[in-house]
């Protein structure tokens, strides 16, 4: 290959370093006017009245909207359609939108925002979730499992409780994970209005396209082949973009109404509102092994924190316990999940989407049982690492797992055994490894039709134009989609024009988020070149008189593989096959394989194939102030193959940065104002003057390890790379914190003044530790008991489960004495 495995400069890189790249923010129309938004003052409150009466007779306002003027709810899942553009009768968090106003600048939106009279007739407040838990009423939305419960599920693979009684040693540990949220470089923009034809178009931050546009035509009401909605570059998203904003819909409505361009750019401030962060997340793991470390089951609790409105939380909630079973053998599993309401600013999908909570407390646990039984934990994991082409307890179909080797690198390129409980005082490492999607096996909206779909447009000129709906967030998928086509024609990524994220030109791509992009993308960009190759060779076959299996596509030509010399160009191939089929175009597309999962919620966690990341982290920890350095990370990704190194190097990377904010410093905290101002539940930290991330002088050196074993399922053999990397590492931190003080921290971030509290513990002869004990009574619902795979219902192994039998699950290979490769044992 020419292009596939190239270190090479994207080839969206000469706009953005030049700054022509285009952004939300910087589309500017004719006769444009700038909207503001209204947001509420009180965390919970029935409204009253909303008196827009001055505010609409300001000078250069033009338009005043409430929340009577968007009458229709949406949301991002079809179970959770509980949120308004603008407050209809109640607000539920600081920051929940009542009105906007649209006015011929900022400056005059803003000013007119104060002459809007609102009151309140406060509710009580809900803060956390033992508060939901405890009080049904007032409830928060008036749909869920029964109060304030949003989601609760209870999902049994086996008999969990016989495997703890088969159990030699069970370990049961309480971890906590604080919330935090997304922190792109761009804040949330659109630009709505009506094109020449009176149709409705709208610019945005967003990293689906597809929904927004769906959420656009069921609130307004307008016919879907009317509105159009173009994904512009996006400064960073992380799944913060991901779901239909309010104000997407607010400038739609004011642009439709005054049939004049309308602008809106969040304030940093108002994105901490928009928030759709990470969950706050309390988890329970409860764990059995043998006294070789052989784990006979888990049970897995964990309660979400979901803020004010739905999102993705019912997905969310089955995010926290679907993965556990995909990176160790877990032969027996027992998932609970529970996230309720509070009047905070909505939770959603973050780097990762539900799956660092639990990895966090997993990776911690397995340390500890480590520990216990005298094994080294990087050792101790190759044993229990699950095994390839396998069905999971929980029915995920693993393909290639590449954990054992990324294991064997980082110890091998870090010194780990000469590092591990041997470094001096204040000084340690620690170890962690992960496992994440490469896209979710199902649609939000359940349907027949393809994740991902490309079309390609040959010209004469020898260029091509790459159709396709995916959005480029700065993941660089515009340069997958070009690097997998040029790879296909044998033409340069730079002869292809990408057109991406844009609901009129470009077929359906259901968005940019769950690490689906590369895999389902570029699976449908090689369909489409293929078939434009077949129409190619036809034409060209003829004309050199050969057999179209001696062609080779390379160099921007076509030739004959056993004579080079005898060929023509590619644009030459073009008009050959142009004259003979007529105006060439091709098309393709990408459906996941169906789910071995036939139970209620086995629609969460379902991926084509899994990628699986270990890093080991060391730190310097000042015992005397519990202060944290990060000096050196060492990380291995099993990224199938990569399609361009220099790419999933920077996701590796970016991961361990984003990891490390969350480590260390990043936290969603809320405080109550005092009486005499307010009984308002605010934002401790809502601007990034107190919300603290990693600068460039935090930043570690990084020794990033590619470990690459293609899988047949991705296309060329990748897998996802832009949320694993980021998983191991809150707890490779956490362990390393305990290696060089022995004081466990089982919460993020881990701060200075909890390694103190953990160490005057440990001075005191208590438990040197600084975490959770408390887990809430919870009112779960009748477990679902599924038989795992290889017992069936009858205590049989599924077909699923007997096809994919290929070794002894005891193996030499599974316990890591040999060497990991792709290589099966056919029965």
């Amino acid at each position: 290959m020419k292009i596939i495995g190239t270190p090479r400069r994207r080839v969206d890189a000469r706009a953005k370093v030049t700054g022509q790249t285009r952004f939300a923010d910087d589309i500017m129309l004719p006769r444009m006017l700038h909207c503001k938004l209204l947001r509420s003052s009180v965390p919970h409150a029935r409204l009253v009245r909303v008196d827009t009466a001055r505010a609409l007779a300001h000078r250069g306002v033009h338009l005043v909207l409430t929340g009577k003027d968007f009458p229709v709810p949406y949301g991002i899942l079809p179970v959770s359609q509980d949120e308004h553009a603008l407050a209809v009768d109640r607000v539920r968090f600081v920051g929940d939108p009542v009105a906007a106003v649209i006015a011929r600048d900022e400056a005059t939106a803003v000013e007119a925002l104060d002459l809007i009279d609102v009151e309140y007739e406060p509710l009580r407040t809900f803060s956390n979730p033992d508060d939901s838990l405890a009080h049904d009423e007032p409830r928060i939305h008036d749909y869920g499992d029964g109060g304030n419960i949003h989601k609760a599920v209870s999902l049994g693979f086996g008999d969990v409780e016989q495997a703890f009684a088969d159990a030699d040693l069970v370990f049961e540990d309480t971890f906590f994970y604080q919330g935090n949220t997304h922190l792109p470089i761009e804040q949330h923009a659109a630009v709505a209005a009506k094109d020449p034809d009176g149709k409705l178009v709208l610019w945005s931050s967003t990293q689906t396209p597809h929904y927004v546009h769906r959420a656009l035509a069921k609130t307004l009401d307008l016919p879907a082949a009317h509105i159009r909605v173009i994904a512009t570059p996006n400064g960073g998203g992380f799944g913060g973009k991901s779901d239909p904003f309010n104000h997407e819909l607010v400038v739609c409505k004011a642009a439709w109404l005054l049939d004049r361009p309308v602008k809106i750019c969040l304030t940093r401030e108002e994105v901490f509102y928009c928030h759709r962060g990470r969950h706050p997340v309390l988890m329970r793991f409860k764990t059995g092994v043998k006294r070789d470390g052989t784990i006979t089951g888990v049970h897995l609790k964990t309660v979400l924190d979901g803020g004010a409105y739905g999102s993705y939380g019912v997905a969310s909630t089955f995010y926290t316990g679907a993965l556990q079973t995909v990176t160790y053998h877990i032969p027996t599993y027992h998932f609970q999940g529970c996230r309720v309401f509070t009047n905070k600013p909505p939770c959603g999908p973050k780097r990762g989407h539900g799956t660092p909570q639990s990895r966090f407390g997993q990776e911690i646990q397995l340390d500890k049982i480590a520990e216990k039984l005298q094994l080294d934990p990087a050792q101790y994991r190759l044993r229990i690492v699950e095994q390839p082409e396998t069905l999971t307890a929980n029915y995920l179909h693993v393909g290639t797992i590449g954990l054992s080797e990324c294991i064997r690198r980082i110890v091998r390129t870090s010194d780990w055994t000469n590092k591990f409980r041997k470094l001096p005082r204040g000084r340690g490492v620690g170890l962690a490894c992960s496992s994440y999607l490469s896209g979710a096996g199902l649609p939000i909206y359940y349907n027949d039709m393809p994740h991902s779909g490309v079309q390609l447009k040959l010209d004469r000129s020898g260029g091509v134009t790459a159709f396709c709906g995916a959005t480029e967030i700065g993941q660089g998928s515009d340069d997958v989609l070009v690097a997998c086509v040029a790879e296909v024609l044998g033409i340069d990524p730079h002869d292809i024009r990408p057109v991406t994220g844009d609901t009129d030109l470009t077929p359906v791509d259901l968005g940019s988020y769950s690490s689906r992009v590369t895999l389902m993308m570029g699976n449908a960009a090689i369909q489409a070149a293929e078939r434009a190759r077949d129409l190619l060779s036809e034409a060209v076959s003829r004309k050199l008189e050969i057999s179209k299996d001696r062609l080779v596509f390379a160099e921007r030509r076509v030739f004959d593989a056993e004579d080079p010399a005898k060929g023509v160009a590619f644009k030459d191939a073009v008009c050959l096959a142009e004259a003979m089929f007529g105006t060439l175009g091709t098309v393709g597309s990408y459906t996941p394989p169906r789910s071995a999962a036939r139970y209620k919620g086995g629609g969460v966690g379902p991926s084509p194939t899994y990628s699986y990341s270990a890093a080991i982290v060391e730190v310097e920890v000042d015992p005397s102030t519990g202060w944290i350095q990060v000096p050196r990370v060492w990380i291995a990704h099993d990224i199938g193959r990569a399609l361009n190194p220099t790419l999933v190097r920077g996701q590796v990377e970016g991961g361990v940065y984003m990891g490390l904010g969350e480590a260390l410093m990043e936290e969603q905290e809320f405080r109550r104002l005092p009486p005499r101002l307010s009984r308002a539940l605010v934002h401790k930290f809502p601007s990034m003057l107190e919300y603290k991330s990693p600068t460039t002088l935090d930043m570690p050196e990084v020794f990033t390890e590619l470990v690459e074993n293609p899988d047949p399922r991705g296309p060329f053999g990748a897998k996802e790379v832009g949320q694993g990397p980021l998983l191991p590492i809150m707890p490779a931190v956490a362990n390393a914190v305990y290696d060089a003080i022995g004081v466990r921290i089982d919460e993020v971030p881990i701060t200075p003044e909890k390694i103190v509290k953990a160490l005057q513990a440990q001075a005191a002869g208590k438990t040197p530790r600084f975490g959770p004990t408390h887990f809430p009574d919870v009112p779960w619902p009748e477990t679902l008991n599924v038989p795992p795979p290889w017992e069936g219902g009858d205590g049989k192994a599924t077909p699923e489960a007997e096809s994919l039998r290929s070794r002894p699950r005891d193996s030499a290979a599974v316990r890591g004495e040999r060497g990991w490769g792709p290589a099966r044992i056919k029965k």
